[in-house]
């Protein structure tokens, strides 16, 4: 889509910013475009710096689930924001917004840091510390931030260690992280026959985000947690994408899964920058200063952010049956989407795990990194650029989430579906959309 504003800002800041953005999937650049420009949000909707209205089903990668602007979490920030921006010492708010996520996730004890990206190597370091051990294992397909340890592709056989996937990360921090085949039981069990006493810890995503949306395996979760609990291991389960999106209390909750350390991200501060591991009380007073695993954070527990995180859970919490319409919505998009594919004679699979779904260009069923790279990827971009024409804000890659939300309506759900209709059929015409 030509937006003149939007493709004047990104020169503009291509000379001030690598690549032009602060996060590269923002660039735009898997669908062969340039990316638009945000000026302000409301409800379901997003506007760009050319005054464009779209109908956004990124919600800021996934932390806006009541909507944009939700007048609870606004207020909660006006109101903190007159009494400074920051102390870096303690504030109640920090107590009342960690015993709510207490409370809904079902753990004893939450440390909150800045970033899912923190949160996530914290509690790989906590589960070192905790355990005496270096091994960690993670999944093929899952991202868990940027931080050295986890930024590791997968190795070439089933049970060999991962290979960095970045410059800049030492190859024996690679050496200390195993890399298996996501919803694979066997490499699942082979890993800790042959590494069991070696292993600290496991961390999955359990609906796995950023491979596109892709389910757990009946009982996949469930035989983690039996192998960690019989090895001494840790279960870190990352749910910096799906807490408090996929039910009330996760999607621990949602599988039924009791976790050792669980992290969150930006959905526990009303979409402010955020995160936090939690867990058992024995494995989190292994943190400094009660412990002798270090972290800190300077600005963790910041006191807007923790206001707008209150506002948000404690609505959450008191109307859990928003995510019976969200899920109904959520479910009628999915419907639609297979139902203009079938009518567009274009083999697609549509997953969809709650209020999260992804549209994969195959005819093979999607359920790990190999099958979801069997997508073909211009088709997306196509379909991508023909939604965007439509209002329809994706996020501008394959391989993300479409984020269902309280503050989609009947009549936004309708016209994502025509205009599905409308993209998928200019797809099967292979017509050329720039």
């Amino acid at each position: 889509m030509f937006s003149p504003k939007s493709e004047a800002a990104f020169a503009e800041a291509k000379k001030y910013i690598p690549g032009g953005v602060n996060s590269p999937v923002r660039a735009f650049a898997s669908v062969g475009s340039n990316p638009l420009f945000i000026k302000k949000a409301n409800g379901s909707k997003i506007y760009d710096i050319d005054g464009r209205e779209y109908i956004d089903f990124v919600g800021s990668w996934g932390p806006m689930l009541l909507g944009h602007a939700f007048p609870a979490v606004t207020e909660a920030i006006k109101a903190a924001a007159e009494s400074s921006a920051s102390f870096g010492a303690p504030t109640a708010a920090e107590t009342e917004t960690a015993r709510l996520i207490c409370e809904m996730a079902h753990i004893d004890k939450v440390r909150m840091v800045n970033s899912g990206t923190e949160a996530t190597m914290s509690a790989i370091r906590l589960a070192r510390g905790f355990t005496g051990r270096d091994l960690i294992i993670k999944f093929e397909g899952c991202y868990h931030g940027h931080s050295d340890s986890l930024l590791i592709k997968a190795g070439s056989g089933a049970l060999t260690f991962g290979a960095a996937s970045s410059a800049g990360v030492p190859a024996d921090f690679a050496r200390h992280t195993l890399v298996l085949p996501y919803n694979d039981f066997d490499a699942l069990n082979g890993a800790f026959k042959k590494f069991g006493n070696k292993i600290a810890g496991i961390i999955i995503e359990p609906v796995a985000g950023n491979m596109g949306v892709v389910p757990p395996a009946d009982r996949f979760l469930q035989e983690i947690r039996r192998l960690t609990s019989e090895y001494g291991a840790v279960f870190i389960v990352d749910e910096v994408m799906t807490g408090f999106r996929v039910s009330p209390s996760g999607a621990c909750g949602l599988y039924g899964i009791e976790p050792d350390i669980v992290t969150f991200g930006k959905i526990i501060g009303g979409g402010l920058p955020v995160g936090a591991y939690g867990g058992k009380a024995e494995i989190m007073d292994f943190i400094s200063p009660t412990g002798p695993v270090y972290q800190a954070g300077t600005l963790s527990g910041n006191p807007i952010t923790m206001a707008a995180g209150r506002a948000q859970l404690s609505f959450i919490k008191k109307n859990p049956q928003i995510y019976d319409k969200i899920e109904r919505h959520a479910a009628r998009l999915e419907t639609g989407i297979k139902h203009a594919a079938e009518k567009a004679g274009i083999a697609v699979q549509v997953n969809r795990v709650a209020s999260m779904l992804s549209v994969f260009f195959t005819d093979t069923p999607v359920t790990d990194f190999k099958t979801a790279v069997t997508s073909d990827t211009d088709m997306f971009r196509k379909y991508f650029l023909s939604m965007l024409e439509s209002g329809i804000y994706l996020a501008p890659s394959q391989f993300e989430s479409v984020f269902v939300g309280l503050a989609h309506s009947e009549e936004d759900i309708d016209k994502t579906i025509s205009s599905a209709e409308n993209a998928l059929s200019l797809v099967a015409q292979n017509v050329s959309i720039l």
